[in-house]
């Protein structure tokens, strides 16, 4: 079964994002067809970049990089879980996607967006992000605004449409992680330029 990581991906104090990612993990949960993992962000305290070396290098020298880079190396794919500021993604998960470089590579990610326009515009931007780092990105992905799925823009209330998204999300995720497993089995992993 192929183990999926489900990155809460703001640590901001009262984020909504824990409520989203625990729904979406409990749902996940329920599928039986993959092991699926909370990984928050907020855990890790992962400062600001502090490597000397680019993460492509892999040649981490701090105690956090090294636990995070082992974080992500041990899955096979990802729901990245993200708020949109700005018509991006958090900074702090851009910084933690930053910090490491080849756990990342020939995995799979899906995105769960939330914000005023249901996180759509930093959904795309992680899209191109991943790219770069040879992450296959799924097309489905589950979107919940903070006027409509949230009472009061804080207590976590989905409507039952999301239901199918979120199902065509793992399904996708699902899918690529255990196709990509051939790839990285196969030691074909080119280093990213």
């Amino acid at each position: 079964m192929a183990r999926i990581g489900i990155i809460i991906g703001s640590t901001r104090p009262g984020r909504v994002g824990e409520a989203v990612a625990r729904w979406i993990h409990a749902k996940a949960q329920q599928r039986g067809t993959a092991d699926y993992e909370l990984v928050d962000l907020a855990d890790f305290q992962l400062p600001h970049l502090d490597e000397a070396l680019p993460a492509a290098m892999g040649q981490y020298t701090q105690a956090h990089t090294k636990k995070w880079a082992e974080t992500i190396a041990s899955f096979d794919g990802f729901i990245l879980v993200t708020p949109e500021y700005n018509h991006s993604t958090s900074g702090a998960l851009k910084n933690a996607i930053d910090f490491v470089g080849s756990e990342w590579y020939n995995k799979a990610a899906g995105f769960v967006g939330y914000g005023v326009y249901g996180g759509v515009r930093a959904i795309e931007h992680l899209r191109l992000v991943f790219s770069q780092l040879q992450v296959a990105t799924v097309t489905a992905a589950a979107t919940f605004n903070l006027m409509t799925d949230f009472e009061n823009m804080s207590t976590f209330q989905p409507a039952a449409y999301h239901e199918a998204s979120v199902a065509a999300l793992f399904d996708q995720v699902e899918a690529w992680s255990d196709a990509l497993s051939e790839v990285r089995e196969s030691g074909e992993v080119e280093a990213a330029a």
